[in-house]
């Protein structure tokens, strides 16, 4: 007849320490134990070690007289609790669950943003597994070296009302100045291969078009256009046609200036060298125009650009005409389903990033929708967003810790 088996959890705390671990181990291979579980979180060089063994009846109190004495020796706390079949094999019968990532995003964090997200996903009926920090900590003596913080909730089972847990973080995000992502946890998450980016106010800090359009002494008159194109007021197209018509007489020469100048957004360059580093296939699908796309192409290494083609004239000047198919909303989302095609790649497993209403069909589209400091109509339409950093929030939104990109 086989000894009888029982199930015991051991929670160790307190300073961590090499080996600390490992002694524990050799004490549960010792006698044969089982690991049905295990799980460890060091904070501030603090330790927390949870272990869930299946040990023989004969030998569990043995087993839980040298690990106290181990401990004891190592200066940590030691604690048993017996878990029944029963009990275990309800906790198992939770794993099925549907499983979610929430990352809030800020300059800082406090504890009344934690707070206030935290009871978000208490009402929808959602446990929390673990919450890791994937931004470095930050240094007292020096802050401004560590401009913003980020948190990763694991969370288990399936929100009551998903749209409004939406909302309530949008509002809380709005309010409390922090941004968020809510993101099912399945393998498409965790293997994005491609990333597409709207251009103006999105990689670069201004609309290329209201530049030319100061320089060509009509920029109160494009700029209204383009504001009232960007808030979904008028069509893209049409507001396309009237701007670049007002553009008619500009030297190219103009354009130049202009490229060699683009303000690129906070965050850019740090994010750009990451993608490159882990294979990430980039794309910029632009309303703006291919001048100023190309710039930024050749800088980063861009896979694909596709923008609008101002024509210029014989003389060197702009006709106040374009060439080619207008990159609107509708194209932009042609595009991103294209490529991913054409790369292999999962519709699930495509990131798209914008700021303005012609954006809003791509980042519907895509496997990850990111609205970027973006209008209030795309805000509130768009499921993520960062409003309070810089572009490189993306990556956390990924996954990635601050110990990854700075290695």
């Amino acid at each position: 007849m086989p000894n009888k088996e029982e199930q015991i959890l051991v929670r160790i705390t307190g300073q961590d320490r090499p080996g600390l671990t490992a002694s524990v181990m050799t004490i549960l291979a010792k006698y044969d134990a089982k690991i049905l579980d295990i799980g460890q979180a060091d904070i501030h060089s603090t330790l927390t070690l949870g272990i869930l063994i299946r040990i023989e009846e004969v030998h569990s109190g043995q087993v839980m007289k040298e690990l106290l004495f181990k401990a004891t020796e190592l200066g940590v706390n030691i604690y048993f609790s017996p878990i029944t079949d029963e009990e275990y094999e309800q906790w198992v019968g939770q794993q099925g669950k549907n499983r979610y990532i929430l990352t809030i995003i800020g300059r800082s964090l406090s504890a009344r943003q934690i707070e206030a997200a935290s009871m978000v996903i208490a009402s929808q009926g959602l446990n929390i597994d673990s919450i890791l920090r994937l931004t470095g900590r930050p240094s007292l003596l020096h802050p401004e070296r560590n401009v913003r913080a980020c948190i990763e909730f694991s969370l288990r089972g399936t929100p009551v009302d998903r749209s409004a847990l939406q909302a309530q973080l949008m509002h809380l995000g709005s309010e409390m100045e922090f941004d968020f992502s809510f993101q099912r946890d399945d393998m498409f998450r965790r293997m994005r291969r491609l990333i597409c980016f709207d251009m103006d106010s999105t990689l670069i800090q201004t609309e290329c078009i209201d530049e030319l359009a100061m320089r060509a002494g009509v920029g109160d008159e494009v700029k209204a256009i383009t504001e009232s194109a960007m808030r979904g007021e008028i069509d893209f197209k049409e507001s396309f046609s009237q701007r670049v018509a007002l553009l008619k007489g500009l030297d190219v020469s103009v354009m130049q200036d202009i490229a060699d100048h683009l303000p690129v957004t906070e965050g850019v360059d740090r994010l750009m060298t990451v993608l490159k580093r882990c294979g990430y296939k980039i794309a910029i699908l632009s309303g703006g125009f291919t001048f100023f796309g190309e710039q930024l192409q050749r800088r980063y290494g861009i896979d694909y650009m596709y923008a609008n083609e101002l024509e210029v004239g014989e003389d060197g000047k702009l006709t106040g005409h374009y060439v080619g198919e207008i990159v609107d909303g509708h194209r932009k989302a042609e595009l991103l389903k294209l490529i991913a095609q054409v790369e292999k790649v999962n519709l699930a497993q495509t990131i798209a990033v914008g700021d303005g209403a012609n954006d809003l069909p791509m980042i519907s589209q895509a496997g990850l929708g990111i609205a970027f400091h973006a209008k209030p109509r795309v805000v509130a339409t768009a499921k993520q967003s960062i409003n309070t950093i810089g572009l490189d929030g993306v990556l956390y939104f990924l996954g990635f810790k601050d110990s990854y990109i700075d290695s």
